[in-house]
């Protein structure tokens, strides 16, 4: 199975169809008027269907178990066709697509063996993926490509050339793959006025994403967020809610994390922890979501 524990839940939804067509006008009229001898189609199929979409992952092996929060089962006579619509909800980690199909493919199965004794006619055809959303592939994420972006490592010994970074080019990598260039990559030591100084040339430089990585514990040289926060004019506590919500479901120290993030003129800045693990989970946390207030700030420029 797909390792999906860096994921965070989201609301996702799909909606699958399929057709069950059949031979004779009979047919529709039995199914109409509830004369089949094995029962009501329509009920019938659904039960099915809604079953078979709760035991999706029992049956394909490497779908994973997720709870489903919402499940609807529609069907429609189009002449001598019934279209078959299955909407499936869920807040999770991962998407819906294959229950929703997977329920239409039982929902029509169960059609077909019920008409059988009836209508040797009867096809199965059609079943497909109508629609989804939520996840990574929700068009409405913004695309990244053109955020003017730096990366600043805050670290006495990694700038004194004890200690290679690590931490710094994980974020770089983790941009990447979010389609995020990195322009400008600097270390520098914990120091309050250079912090700070940094923090004003890059705003005035006009760098839209500014991600800073060190300096947000507790030891005495971590003054990161003691450097920015005063220079924040719109803070946006809710990123790092976010950031330390997702850190503390899997490890019990993230609470001690004192990130801070909001933006600076027109500057998105966000602080994030030394460590590689720190990095890597707070990114997961908050991207590619976060590039929403690039659309949303552009977007208030234009009103």
């Amino acid at each position: 199975m797909v390792d999906i524990t860096s994921k965070s839940n989201t609301l996702r939804q799909a909606i699958a169809t399929a057709t069950v067509t059949v031979s004779k006008q009979e047919t529709i009229d039995a199914i109409l008027q509830k004369k089949v001898p094995k029962g009501d189609v329509f009920e019938f199929s659904r039960a099915a269907g809604l079953l078979a979409i709760k035991k999706t992952s029992d049956v394909i092996p490497d779908c994973h178990p997720l709870p489903i929060e919402f499940a609807a089962i529609r069907h429609e006579v189009n002449g001598m066709s019934i279209l078959i619509s299955v909407e499936v909800h869920t807040i999770y980690k991962t998407g819906v697509e294959v229950e929703a199909m997977h329920g239409a493919s039982v929902t029509a199965l169960t059609m077909y063996d019920m008409l059988k004794p009836l209508d040797k006619g009867v096809e199965i055809s059609n079943i497909r993926l109508q629609q989804k959303t939520g996840g990574k592939s929700d068009k409405s994420i913004v695309d990244g490509s053109s955020i003017r972006t730096a990366v600043i490592v805050c670290s006495d010994t990694v700038s004194a050339g004890k200690q290679e970074d690590v931490s710094g080019k994980t974020a770089i990598q983790k941009l990447a793959s979010w389609g995020i260039h990195v322009s400008r990559y600097e270390i520098i030591p914990d120091e309050y006025d250079r912090i700070q100084q940094m923090v004003k040339d890059l705003s005035d430089e006009r760098y839209q994403l500014i991600l800073f990585s060190g300096g947000t514990g507790l030891s005495p040289r971590d003054v990161t967020p003691e450097a920015i926060e005063p220079l924040i004019d719109r803070p946006i506590p809710g990123i790092m809610e976010t950031a330390r919500q997702y850190g503390q479901q899997r490890t019990p120290f993230a609470m001690l994390s004192r990130g801070v993030a909001g933006f600076v003129k027109d500057s998105l800045v966000i602080t994030l922890p030394g460590s590689v693990k720190g990095v890597a989970e707070t990114m997961d946390a908050l991207f590619p979501q976060i590039l929403h207030v690039f659309k949303v700030v552009d977007g208030s420029r234009h009103t």
